[in-house]
């Protein structure tokens, strides 16, 4: 690549979602993220976290890759994928979805996502700062016979928290229905849209994919009840490491496989047993003996937050590094995730991570910080 060439991607242009204009008119402050202008905040980190947490607040993820796989048959499009990713797509059921990880040829992640069975096809939703990385990857190692589509003409939001089903409820009344990793196709105002029940803040909630032209409406629709308002990056952030799920590009990355990254669920049964995908030999291997180093929680002592790059100590000894960190509002204090040896790794090991130039007390702990509020069966 010339120095020209160079300079051209650099000066790419900031891209914008289909929502922009609605943020900006909704007070939102917006910064670049994934290579778009996306709102950090509306009324403040603190206040929206916690509003999510006790009523509903709707999130604007449209900058994360909508997929969709399909083929001769359903099969053909499960096997082609597991042989890119550890978990059992032949056995999800059609309307059911599974978080999985995209693998290195050595077992480390390019991306984790959330493959959903719908019936004929598959869907795929992967993080919006590696997307086009990860449709790259895809293109090149599936099948000829497997046709892959970007669906650029659909947006997504994300509604979450325990007033979340009410209020979508009144829009789409068969989201009462519904349960944890299940999805369902449905319509609004004559717009087709696909709906899932999972989330990434540890509350019960919902993803909703609809056309690019209706999210306006749409979103005007949820936040004129009382219960929602929109919410920013920055709380989506907080919630999540309360919740002690991973963000791809900060606690997952391609030097980092799934046992050491605390996500074994993700390799199904089946394929502990028959292998088959990328880095196999390295996870297994570190699923039967251990893996040399683990992420974990931390708790951290005082009210100084522990940033993400703070390194970690055992004494004068470097350990380790925090990959996330920050002040909780849910747990009222400051909380980080990093990795450490796996001697390190066991709840109630006490570390230390340096903070301008000053050494903090941290205590390893389970996560997650805040217990989840999925809805795992009719009625739960």
């Amino acid at each position: 690549m010339t120095e020209s060439e160079q300079a051209g991607e650099e000066a790419a242009p900031t891209a914008t979602l289909p929502l922009d204009a609605w943020h900006r008119a909704k007070g939102g402050r917006m910064v670049e993220f994934a290579g778009y202008w996306m709102p950090i905040q509306y009324e403040g980190i603190m206040a929206e976290h916690l509003w999510v947490r006790e009523n509903a607040g709707l999130f604007d993820v449209s900058h994360m890759g909508q997929l969709m796989l399909w083929g001769d048959t359903d099969q053909a499009v499960a096997d082609a994928l597991e042989a890119l990713v550890p978990g059992d797509i032949s056995a999800l059921k059609a309307g059911r979805m599974r978080y999985s990880l995209l693998l290195a040829e050595d077992g480390g992640i390019l991306d984790d996502l959330m493959i959903t069975n719908e019936g004929g096809r598959f869907g795929i939703v992967v993080n919006g700062a590696v997307k086009w990385d990860d449709i790259a990857h895809l293109r090149e190692h599936l099948p000829d016979d497997i046709t892959l589509n970007h669906n650029e003409d659909f947006g997504l939001l994300a509604l979450q928290g325990p007033k979340a089903v009410d209020a979508l409820a009144r829009l789409v009344p068969e989201v009462t229905g519904m349960v944890f990793m299940q999805a369902i196709a449905a319509t609004w105002n004559d717009h087709p849209i696909g709906i899932s029940r999972s989330g990434y803040t540890g509350e019960d909630g919902f993803e909703i994919s609809l056309p690019n032209e209706a999210m306006g409406a749409f979103a005007d629709a949820l936040c004129g009840m009382e219960e929602v308002k929109p919410i920013g990056l920055g709380a989506r952030d907080s919630l999540r490491l309360e919740a002690g799920l991973p963000l791809y590009g900060h606690d997952l990355d391609p030097d980092i496989d799934p046992i050491e990254a605390d996500l074994g669920f993700a390799i199904s049964k089946r394929r502990r047993e028959e292998g088959g995908f990328p880095g196999a030999a390295r996870i297994l291997g570190h699923y039967t003996d251990g893996s040399p180093r683990k992420r974990v929680g931390l708790l951290v002592d005082g009210k100084l937050p522990v940033r993400e790059g703070a390194k970690l100590f055992d004494g004068e000894r470097e350990i380790g590094v925090v990959t996330s960190g920050g002040f909780a509002p849910s747990v009222g204090a400051p909380i980080a995730m990093g990795y450490v040896p796996r001697d390190h790794a066991a709840p109630g090991t006490a570390i230390a991570a340096e903070v301008r130039g000053k050494r903090v007390l941290c205590t390893v702990t389970a996560m997650p910080f805040v217990p989840h509020k999925y809805v795992r069966k009719q009625g739960g």
